[in-house]
């Protein structure tokens, strides 16, 4: 069986294979545009260079609250994974992207394939744990991703997210991601704006800590119930 199909539903391969493509353009100094279009029919554009840069504005924020061992889930190139060993902090990545491993082993961060509903390490001992960069959507259920984020956590740990601006719009299920190159690929995710947050939150047995912004980005922590 092919590895990526180990870790990454068949239906969404051709996601999988734009993503790949876009980091290993932008590891290699390419442009990497991305443009994911949602089942509430806007597009949105990213840049993945952006994740392979050292740092983004607003990342100071997430990795300051990082006082422990941390899950960084959908961690990509390894960005902020590199940055809290760069602090002394225990960290781990996991990304169902071949790219994304390796770029951040290449950083000298530690990072598996893995998908983050399927068994992983430490379950129930994390201090910490990290969406950052729209990770929220994985999955295409915010409820069903934050509660399966819950169970990894400790009963004292903490969940730092990234959320879109108030008045933004939530939506989840369908959607498509397009490089340029070929038709838009398939894939299931979802976007939380911060005022919507609540309702998904409560039904994973979350908790809103605290809510912050910096560099024009929106942050919350959450905790067990």
């Amino acid at each position: 069986m092919n590895a990526a199909l180990a870790v990454c539903p068949p239906d969404q391969q051709a996601a999988l294979d734009v993503y790949d493509r876009a980091l290993n353009r932008a590891a290699g100094g390419g442009t990497a545009e991305l443009t994911l279009r949602g089942n509430d029919g806007r597009e949105r554009r990213f840049d993945a260079a952006a994740w392979c840069r050292p740092r983004r504005p607003g990342d100071d924020g997430l990795l300051d609250r990082c006082e422990g061992a941390t899950l960084d889930v959908g961690c990509g190139p390894g960005r902020l994974t590199e940055a809290l060993l760069r602090r002394g902090r225990p960290a781990l990545g996991i990304d169902v992207s071949a790219a994304a491993v390796r770029l951040t082993r290449a950083r000298g961060a530690l990072a598996l394939r893995r998908d983050v509903f399927a068994p992983l390490p430490g379950q129930g001992r994390w201090d910490h744990l990290l969406l950052a960069d729209g990770n929220i959507g994985i999955g295409g259920d915010p409820a069903g991703l934050l509660r399966r984020c819950r169970d990894l956590l400790a009963p004292d740990g903490r969940l730092h997210t990234e959320l879109e601006p108030p008045g933004a719009g939530s939506w989840s299920g369908p959607a498509t991601l397009h490089d340029g190159d070929g038709p838009p690929a398939p894939l299931r995710w979802a976007q939380v704006a911060a005022d919507d947050l609540p309702s998904p939150a409560r039904a994973a047995g979350l908790i809103i800590h605290t809510t912050w912004t910096e560099a024009n980005r929106w942050f919350a922590t959450l905790t067990p119930a």
